[in-house]
């Protein structure tokens, strides 16, 4: 993601932040399977190490994380999001930065949620946001990623009534395993779902369990 599209992706969610809280913050209630993953990532990092909801927008993913007892933080490039995620959940520490780029040490965290972040970054760009994210993780440590399934890129210039510059990019499950096993993760179980009908956008949905490899270095 370059300098111009990282500013417009900012700026964008900046400006639907206060909607996407009202659309958006309470969404998993109505979403069984998101709810029953993510009770699996818990599962998995709760008692290892500290997590992070990476493009945590609101922060609902994380605040669902730190209600199953995980240690939890969130971070996100828009910083009015993480002003929201803050109001929203004060138990939780939330900072804005890009994922592309954290300043965070190596091997942080037991786990990674990326719902619906990694949608931002290009397909040419992918192997660094990826890289990025196998380097914050410690050996052994859980990623969860969720996107569209798809070829296409949905540009927006409007959105719920603000004017905005935002790509979400849409991806092919085997296309964004070989670019995790490309970055050093171990695939452990890819899972696709349709769309819950009046809950989100009409797009097929992807996760996929990966893992740092114990022994990489």
């Amino acid at each position: 993601m370059n300098d111009e599209t990282r500013r417009h992706c900012r700026s964008s969610y900046d400006a639907v932040a206060d909607e996407y809280v009202r659309r958006i913050f309470d969404e998993l209630k109505d979403k069984p399977l998101d709810r029953q993953l993510l009770d699996r990532f818990a599962a998995d990092v709760r008692n290892v190490g500290p997590a992070c909801d990476l493009g945590c927008g609101p922060g609902h993913v994380a605040r669902y994380l730190h209600e199953q007892g995980v240690q939890v933080c969130g971070i996100d490039l828009s910083p009015v999001m993480v002003e929201q995620a803050r109001r929203l959940t004060p138990a939780v520490e939330f900072r804005q930065a890009d994922l592309s780029a954290l300043d965070v040490a190596d091997g942080a965290w037991a786990g990674i949620a990326a719902f619906y972040s990694l949608i931002h970054i290009p397909n040419s760009d992918l192997p660094q946001a990826l890289g990025e994210l196998r380097r914050v993780l410690r050996p052994g440590g859980l990623l969860l990623a969720a996107f569209h399934i798809g070829d296409e890129t949905l540009h927006l210039d409007e959105w719920w009534g603000h004017t905005v510059s935002v790509d979400f990019h849409f991806f092919r499950p085997v296309e964004m395993e070989s670019r995790l096993r490309e970055a050093g993760f171990v695939i452990e179980e890819t899972i696709e779902r349709d769309p819950y009908p009046e809950v989100e956008h009409q797009s097929r949905r992807c996760y996929i369990f990966a893992r740092r490899p114990v022994s990489s270095s």
